[in-house]
């Protein structure tokens, strides 16, 4: 069977597609819109200084990828997780993150485990200036380096893909860090990378990524969101 080859839409078109897509998606993976966040086509448009078509494809396409909910009246609106739902996302960032640090351990060197300590730092620092969209991102930028140390992964778009789903609640953790995080884990986790440890490595991993949440339940995030 031959399929119908439709024309390609105009470059402008599809840059404004993918202007809209790319912003939206970085907001919501460092928190700038807060669970439960009602959204609107034209007010998303307006901010963006975009006609309403290639933001209406943007939340499309952020829909199916989970980072943002389309009810029946058509209201879209960024996932508030339960606190099951929650504790899965959790886990699963546990699994796939862990496996990925493994995986990287043999291609880390000391050059890497330098810059890692300063991220780390660059993150101490945002935090400390209540600068949590940025201890976000950095932190984001910690884990993709860890990951990537394996020129041979292929499992960052499926991590991605979870963060981008907890990007708002991590936000909402990032400010709740003395609470959530009074011990640092990234920098035992430095220590276990350096000793080439890889039992200590995802002992370490799976705490850190756990404790950046602790005991954020649904009922805490609606306490915090009002």
């Amino acid at each position: 069977m031959y399929r119908t080859v439709t024309a390609r839409a105009p470059a402008t078109e599809e840059t404004a597609q993918q202007q809209a897509y790319a912003s939206l998606r970085q907001r919501i993976l460092i928190g700038d819109l807060a669970p439960g966040q009602r959204l609107t086509l034209r007010g998303l448009a307006a901010e963006l200084s975009l006609s309403p078509t290639p933001v209406r494809e943007a939340l499309r396409r952020l829909a199916a990828e989970g980072a943002l909910t389309v009810g029946r009246n058509r209201r879209v609106t960024v996932p508030l997780p339960t606190s099951a739902q929650l504790i899965e996302l959790v886990q699963l960032r546990c699994v796939l993150e862990t496996h990925l640090a493994a995986r990287a351990l043999p291609h880390v060197t000391d050059r890497l485990i330098d810059n890692l300590r300063e991220v780390d730092a660059d993150i101490d620092a945002a935090l400390a200036a209540q600068d949590y969209a940025r201890a976000v991102l950095l932190n984001q930028r910690f884990h993709t380096l860890l990951y990537t140390a394996n020129p041979e992964g292929t499992g960052m778009s499926l991590v991605e893909s979870l963060w981008l789903q907890l990007g708002p609640c991590m936000r909402i953790a990032a400010g709740q860090a003395d609470e959530l995080y009074p011990e640092d884990h990234h920098k035992t986790l430095l220590d276990t990378l350096r000793a080439r440890d890889p039992i200590a490595v995802t002992r370490v991993l799976r705490q850190d990524i756990e404790a950046g949440f602790g005991d954020l339940t649904a009922r805490a995030l609606q306490a915090v969101l009002g």
